[in-house]
């Protein structure tokens, strides 16, 4: 056995109410099944459980395009249903389910247009 029992008890004690959260986002993805954030690969299909953490509505050319940050708590990606002004029920703070093809844009992952199911 290596390290100091001590050490490492301490270390858990001390992590922060994010680091809880973000483990806690992640262990709840798993056990439904859906990959992590972090783990998926440019043009991979997925499907990824998380919370909005942020959600705008960006108007390109003229078309409204409805933008959501999700969180879960490996990574984060950006959600974009094209076309749409609002999707009811989806806010931020909302847990939802999504399934569709990630992309990795400008050094981000995005994911347009997915199928959604709020949680």
């Amino acid at each position: 056995m290596s390290g100091n029992p001590f050490g490492r008890a301490l270390r858990w004690l001390g992590r922060s109410t994010e680091e809880l959260d973000s483990e806690q986002a992640v262990r709840a993805a798993r056990e439904s099944g859906a990959q992590t954030i972090a783990g998926c690969a440019d043009r991979q299909r997925a499907t990824l459980r998380g919370r909005i953490a942020v959600l705008t509505l960006r108007p390109r050319s003229g078309t409204p395009w409805l933008e959501a940050e999700l969180n879960d708590g490996s990574g984060s990606i950006t959600l974009i249903w094209m076309g749409r002004r609002e999707i009811p029920g989806l806010v931020a703070g909302r847990e939802l389910e999504v399934t569709g093809r990630v992309s990795w844009v400008d050094g981000r992952r995005r994911m347009y247009n997915p199928y959604y199911e709020l949680l």
